[in-house]
This record gives C-alpha cells, sequence and structure tokens, in this order.
C-alpha cells in the first residue's frame, strides 16, 4: 500500500500552489491513501478564544467546496477533517473520502482550550468512538492531534486490529520533538503504522506551525518526515508488518 503524507501552509495565498503540486506528486507516486492536515481548507480559525459565527460558517463552506476537488488528487482514499454541524452540535469530523463518495469516520473527542487553540470554544467534543475503518483490505484509525496522547485508545484501535492510525494535525513548532516522541509510542502501543499530516508556515495571528509530516512503522521506526525542503514523502507500507507486530512485545500483552 502507497501513503502519501504533507505538510500544507495556513496562508491562503500559497496553499493553491501547495495543493496542485500535492496533487502531481500524489499521481507520480500513484499513491492508495493521502492523508490530510486538521481542518486544512481554512486558516486555524481556532486561535481566537471568541466563537464567531461568520468565521465558522466560512469555514464550513469552504471545506465543503474543497471536498469535490479531492478527486484531483487521483487517490483511492483521502482522509482529513471538516467542521460541520450534526443535529445542531458544531464538530471537527474526520472524513474518508473515495472518488465515489464522502464519509464521516470520526468525531474529534479530546479538545485543547489554550492560548492559540480554543477548539473546546468552538466545537463539541465528539461522541467518543474509536471504530476502525476498513477500506479495502486496510483497517484504520483516527487519532485527530491531541488525541494522540491518548495512548490507551491507540493500544485498543491495535487490539481490534487496526494497521494504520492516521494522525491530522494542526500543532505548533514549539513543539515538534515531543509530538514526534508520541507518535512513535502510539505505533510501539499499537503495533500499527502511524501517519500524520500537519499545517506549516504562520496563523493569522502569527503563530508558527510544525509542519514535519510522519511515516512511522509498528515498531516506532521513523521512516519519513516532511519538511519545507520536501513537504510531501511517499511510502509503500507493507501491512503484513502491523499483522505480525500485534504477536509481539509490548502488543501480546493483556
Amino acid at each position: 500500500m502507497r501513503v502519501t503524507v504533507c505538510q500544507l501552509p495556513d496562508e491562503r495565498d500559497r496553499f493553491d500552489e501547495q495543493w496542485k503540486a500535492l496533487c502531481a506528486h500524489v499521481r507520480a507516486e500513484q499513491s492508495t491513501l493521502v492523508l490530510l492536515p486538521e481542518l486544512p481548507f481554512a486558516r486555524w480559525f481556532p486561535s481566537g478564544r471568541e466563537y464567531d459565527a461568520r468565521i465558522w460558517q466560512r469555514a464550513v463552506e469552504l471545506h465543503r467546496r474543497w471536498e469535490t476537488k479531492l478527486r484531483q488528487l487521483g487517490a483511492a482514499f483521502v482522509v482529513g477533517t471538516r467542521p460541520i454541524e450534526r443535529e445542531a452540535r458544531r464538530l471537527n469530523e474526520a472524513f474518508l473520502a473515495t472518488p465515489h463518495c464522502t464519509l464521516p469516520i470520526h468525531e474529534k473527542r479530546y479538545l485543547p482550550d489554550e492560548d492559540g487553540f480554543w477548539e473546546a470554544s468552538w466545537y463539541a467534543p465528539g461522541d467518543g468512538a474509536f471504530d476502525p475503518v476498513h477500506a479495502d483490505g486496510v483497517v484504520l484509525g483516527v487519532q485527530i492531534c491531541t488525541e494522540l496522547w491518548m495512548l490507551d485508545v491507540s493500544r485498543q484501535l491495535g487490539q481490534r486490529g487496526t494497521n494504520v492510525i492516521v494522525v491530522p494535525r494542526a500543532t505548533p513548532a514549539s513543539s515538534r520533538e515531543r509530538w514526534l516522541v508520541g507518535a512513535r509510542a502510539a505505533a510501539i502501543v499499537s503495533g500499527a503504522f502511524c501517519l500524520s499530516s500537519n499545517r506549516s508556515g504562520a496563523s493569522a495571528r502569527g503563530d508558527a506551525f510544525a509542519g514535519e509530516g510522519w511515516i512511522i512503522d509498528p515498531d516506532g521506526e521513523v521512516l519519513a518526515l516532511t519538511s519545507d525542503a520536501e513537504p510531501f514523502v511517499t511510502r509503500e507500507l507493507d501491512l503484513t508488518h502491523a499483522r505480525a507486530a500485534r504477536t509481539t512485545y509490548p502488543r501480546y500483552v493483556r
């Protein structure tokens, strides 16, 4: 299975150019799965502490519009997150897009509420379900950004047969190393590949995002990292590695 992770800029004047470059990369690499950053199609709006209905609705509309462009990537599967309203609740929802449809697959449950990341002020916690998704022989688990730190969730996903955990992120440059540590731990406790794509550049208020998407194997080895010089990376994953990893330490311990 060929997978692509990326870093995409928060600045809108750079985003369109990078999107075209990502589409070209994915088609050239013939990727099966592409992972996008958290809420990629609008500027990072939770940087403001106070909820603004106009900003929220604008973000919802932008994501809805960009969903029609996901086919440009030419991949069988695309995973990302979107702002959406369900039953009068605002949510940050992960989706799985195919050339034929876009399906909701997870609601972000664990929300930070601090300077630059006032997410609990903008949308509600999800329902708490972390159910693996089956996609053409791949078993995907989703942990959106902060949820990566819930290692009990990573472990449970592994025990339920997940072989790839995807982590869409919007994380700052100040905590780059910490996030990589968390990702390696998630891969080790689950016995699954851990993939992440992140925002890059600067938010509207000037905060720097880390970039640095990653592909990590089930034993915690870093196979690839994105950077400003290489914002997209693709690797071939041998999913039998994940299936075998679940039988080894520490995954077999119950």
